[in-house]
């Protein structure tokens, strides 16, 4: 009965996300960090408008999520396993103890304004729900075209696949999955062709920024949400940092491992709620809990009382 920790990725931001962390010193010490780091007042970061840029909205998720892990964490309430979905991975990582907070707001900086330079527009993503991988992968091929291509992205959930790639193409794609009979097929607030082969350029960016940077053995097993395996060595989680961004996030895989690995309480942490209704649509037998919904006080009880029925069940 082990605790996961859930980082969500690009689409899950929300204005005055940063405004909402809990009045804490933690909180307070980790948004000076990175107000230090970056070189600009991080609180800035969550209005409407800046939230508009590829760039603001993953440092924010990225503070988001590592400040109130930390908080947790210093309850007492330290995770058995931590994954990110999309830019998530960075904070698992932090979380894991695999990379420094420091680091990842600089290599987060760096990826953000790599895939905004590299598509500044245009370019987009969407979502699919109810249609498979396989169906949504052909209708992308059937709407692509050399000046206009889009692919395949995330696999969220068995009927929950995005797409990402040119507008136009996207559009396409869209509108013939509903004419297949998908129950949504949308666009996301995401202005990127993320987790695409359109995004080789910035991964090769990634991974030479990531040379440089010193990483540690985790201390809490960071799964890989390409892979969907637990990664152990900073050379592998070096590599799954940079290369993820050109692969798709395989989520429902990495989840379905956590949950093989006993996991029975997801915990998913700020903004969002969006990887909270994933994990209770494919793992009814387990808990999942959003914090931004639930508050950390009580999200701190739950993880709590979550142990204490581990430990008597020994």
């Amino acid at each position: 009965m082990s605790v996961a920790f859930l980082f969500p990725g690009q689409g899950s931001q929300r204005p005055g996300m940063l405004h909402d962390l809990p009045d804490h010193p933690v909180a307070r010490d980790m948004i000076s960090r990175a107000t230090g780091v970056l070189g600009r007042d991080v609180l800035d970061l969550d209005t409407p408008e800046a939230l508009g840029s590829t760039v603001a909205a993953q440092l924010a998720l990225l503070v988001a999520g590592a400040t109130t892990a930390r908080i947790l964490v210093e309850e007492g309430c330290e995770p058995d396993y931590v994954v990110g979905h999309s830019v998530g991975a960075f904070t698992a990582a932090v979380v894991a103890g695999a990379l420094a907070y420091p680091d990842a707001l600089r290599l987060v900086d760096l990826r953000a304004r790599a895939m905004q330079e590299a598509y500044p527009r245009g370019y987009g993503m969407g979502v699919v729900v109810g249609l498979d991988e396989r169906t949504v992968s052909r209708l992308a091929t059937e709407s692509s075209t050399p000046k206009a291509p889009v692919h395949a992205a995330n696999v969220n959930a068995p009927l929950q696949v995005s797409v990402a790639g040119a507008n136009s193409a996207l559009d396409r794609t869209l509108s013939l999955a509903r004419g297949h009979g998908a129950h949504r097929a949308r666009r996301l607030a995401v202005p990127t062709p993320s987790h695409t082969p359109l995004m080789a350029p910035v991964a090769a960016k990634l991974k030479s920024a990531l040379a440089d940077v010193p990483m540690d053995r985790p201390t809490v097993p960071y799964l890989s949400n390409v892979g969907g395996r637990a990664l152990r060595s900073p050379e592998e989680i070096r590599d799954d940092l940079a290369r993820s961004v050109e692969r798709p996030v395989r989520w429902h895989d990495a989840t379905t491992l956590l949950f093989e690995l006993g996991v029975r309480l997801f915990v998913e942490l700020p903004p969002g709620r969006v990887l909270t209704d994933l994990a209770t649509a494919a793992f009814p037998e387990a808990r999942a809990i959003a914090v931004a919904d639930a508050g950390v006080g009580s999200a701190a009880t739950l993880i709590a009382r979550h142990r204490s029925e581990r430990r008597a069940l020994k």
